[in-house]
């Protein structure tokens, strides 16, 4: 009788038991295992009610909070976004962080974040320095401090940054050189991630709110719709890198956004608080001209259009034809932006960046379109909305910005001079 030579270790069964065994490391769920329960289509997933309602709840949760941070203000968006940043960091940081060796490496975690403030610092302040000093004009004291910060904000940074550097130098390890190098350029990757995309969001809030608020509106629109076109129509696969895309969610997501981006930029486009942008870093309700782009416009209406709806004229903002441009790259481009982040995940193997949003995955998965489409209304903004031309509040800006008090009376004088002399 032959000696079965197997009983003495455990049998490897064959099939998609086998692949899940081996990839016991990794929360990303295999293309072969779904392919055993139908299709990764939401159509025939079988928890698809559970999950839909675990995303509506924190949707709704994540509306109301947004919602309430729009109307406190503009500083409170940004400290929103300042928040958001974090998360982001936290999760990025993980990723290819491991216990092993950070237990050998004391305080290396710290110098991430000595990197990541002292970007955000430099940012920033690059940002809103000229906002502080609208700020305290008033006040001869802390207009003169602030402006003293201001001129040495950017020496400050760079050997803030040198610090973090020389740090990083010497703590560097025998054998742990590869492992170091990494996480030092892994962590300027984030940097330039996370910052690149927020220093536009933030320039785009204090432009008015309206910039900020209705691209990222866009993006929740279409995340939501295509979700939901998906979930009950869903039938053809639109990209393997993320399985559960269809193509009716993508189209059908792409009609709803391009509507709500022309109804909803009606709708925003008539508060001022909204509209105007800020020039100073207060918190009082903002009063301005809104200027022709929020100034409605007549229509006629066609001949053809039904009598039983009593409507003669349409009034329509300019800037809704603006948003129809906003509306078309939020429904076709950004989408890209999460397909970027799914095939990142795939090459890490895992499923989401975190898990601080139930049904959502983390703070990454949820900005991944935010990123792209928040460097998209900047550039749109400045490009075809903002007149180029020099205006008396750019004047004014670079004057209380580069003249000492003295020199700002010296040309108070000299302009009232020239001024009398004239008349």
């Amino acid at each position: 009788m032959q000696r079965d030579t197997s009983s003495g270790r455990p049998s490897t069964p064959s099939g998609p038991t086998a692949r899940i065994r081996r990839r016991r490391g990794s929360n990303e769920v295999p293309l072969d295992v779904d392919k055993t329960n139908g299709s990764h289509l939401l159509v025939n997933d079988r928890n698809k009610y559970k999950s839909f309602l675990t995303r509506a709840y924190s949707t709704i949760w994540m509306i109301g909070g947004f919602a309430f941070i729009i109307y406190m203000g503009h500083l409170y968006i940004w400290a929103m976004v300042v928040v958001i940043q974090i998360f982001m960091a936290k999760e990025l940081f993980n990723l290819l962080r491991r216990a092993h060796e950070d237990k050998r490496l004391p305080g290396f975690r710290l110098l991430n974040w000595h990197f990541f403030f002292t970007a955000m610092l430099f940012v920033y302040g690059r940002i809103l320095s000229q906002r502080l000093v609208n700020t305290v004009t008033t006040d001869k004291v802390l207009y003169t401090l602030v402006s003293r910060i201001v001129k040495y904000h950017m020496v400050t940074c760079y050997f803030l940054y040198i610090a973090g550097f020389m740090w990083f130098i010497l703590t560097l390890k025998k054998k742990m050189y590869k492992y170091q190098f990494g996480q030092y350029a892994w962590t300027h990757m984030i940097l330039i991630v996370v910052f690149t995309q927020s220093s536009f969001t933030v320039a785009n809030i204090f432009e008015g709110i309206f910039w900020f608020l209705l691209p990222a509106s866009l993006i929740v629109i279409n995340d939501i719709a295509a979700y939901v076109f998906g979930f009950f129509f869903g039938k053809t696969p639109l990209i393997k890198l993320s399985p559960k895309k269809t193509w009716e969610g993508f189209i059908g997501a792409s009609f709803a956004t391009m509507i709500s981006a022309f109804l909803l930029a009606n709708i925003l486009g008539r508060f001022q608080w909204l509209t105007c942008p800020r020039k100073d870093l207060l918190t009082g309700w903002l009063h301005c001209d809104p200027g022709p782009l929020f100034k409605p416009e007549n229509f006629a209406v066609p001949e053809w259009f039904p009598e039983w709806l009593h409507w003669r004229e349409i009034s329509v903002l300019p800037v809704q034809w603006h948003a129809l441009c906003l509306g078309l790259f939020a429904s076709i481009i950004a989408p890209f932006g999460g397909f970027f982040a799914s095939g990142f995940k795939r090459a890490f193997k895992i499923k989401d960046f975190g898990d601080s949003i139930p049904g959502h995955g983390g703070m990454t998965d949820r900005m991944d379109c935010q990123m792209v489409m928040a460097v998209f209304a900047y550039i749109y903004h400045q490009s075809f909305v903002v007149q180029q031309s020099l205006s008396i509040e750019m004047i004014m800006d670079q004057i209380l910005m580069n003249l000492s008090i003295e020199d700002q009376r010296a040309l108070y004088s000299k302009l009232g001079q020239i001024i009398v002399g004239e008349s």
